[in-house]
This record gives structure tokens, C-alpha cells and sequence, in this order.
């Protein structure tokens, strides 16, 4: 009876062991933070859930974007989006197509909404938007 007792506890065990670790390596945490070391594109967000900010790493810089909600035409949807980087330093080699690029993808998960950057971004930015006016 001991022995059948002990089998069921040590297969239990395993099994436990075998969930966690696929728990743990299925993580989305952990894909955003192996995204990040390889600086590959990663967005990492809770689509159901409005107040919670999106996070996307982008070429090792990671990114963080504040979702607004608001009124279209036919529905309330995330009209506003404000995105800025965790770390300015990291942002070093990053061009205005870089920018643009990660505009795209955000534009994919939420096609209605206005996508401004926060400083030191916005003025990079600008100055582009300031340079093919004078031409």
C-alpha cells in the first residue's frame, strides 16, 4: 500500500514539474524579455484590457504605450495611444524608419488610433515633419 501511495506522490511530482516548466516557457513575459536580449520585434499586450499598458521591444529598446479609450463613428474603441521608451539611452542608432516601423505594428492591433510619441521622440519626429515643410 506504500509503495502505490509513493508511485502516485512521485507522479504527481512529474507532472507538476512538466506543467510549470511549459507554464514557464510559454510565458509572455519571458518571450518579450528573450525578444528583447535578440532585439527582434515583440508586442506583448492585454487586448481586453483598456487601462493596461501595451509593451513592445524593438531592436533591443523596449517600449511602453498608454492606451486611451474613446468614441469613433460606430463604437468606442482606443482612439489615443502615447508611447515612450523605458530607457532614452537605449534609443541610440534608432532612425525616423525605425519609428515608423513600430507605428505600423501598432496600427495592426489598433487601426483607429492616434499615435503621438513623448520626449526625446516627439521632437525627432517633428523635425522631420519641419524639414519637408521648408522644401
Amino acid at each position: 500500500m506504500v509503495a502505490i501511495l509513493t508511485r502516485i506522490i512521485v507522479i504527481i511530482l512529474i507532472v507538476a514539474l512538466l506543467y510549470s516548466g511549459i507554464k514557464y516557457l510559454t510565458h509572455p513575459k519571458r518571450k518579450l524579455e528573450l525578444a528583447h536580449e535578440q532585439k527582434k520585434f515583440y508586442f506583448l499586450d492585454d487586448v481586453n484590457n483598456v487601462r493596461k499598458n501595451f509593451i513592445l521591444t524593438f531592436k533591443g529598446v523596449l517600449f511602453e504605450g498608454e492606451k486611451y479609450l474613446g468614441t469613433t463613428a460606430d463604437s468606442f474603441d482606443v482612439i489615443s495611444i502615447f508611447v515612450f521608451p523605458k530607457n532614452v539611452n537605449a534609443l541610440k542608432g534608432m532612425t525616423r524608419a525605425d519609428f515608423k516601423t513600430i507605428e505600423q505594428h501598432i496600427l495592426q492591433h489598433y487601426p483607429k488610433a492616434n499615435i503621438e510619441w513623448k520626449s526625446p521622440i516627439k521632437e525627432f519626429m517633428q523635425k522631420e515633419d519641419n524639414l519637408h515643410e521648408e522644401f
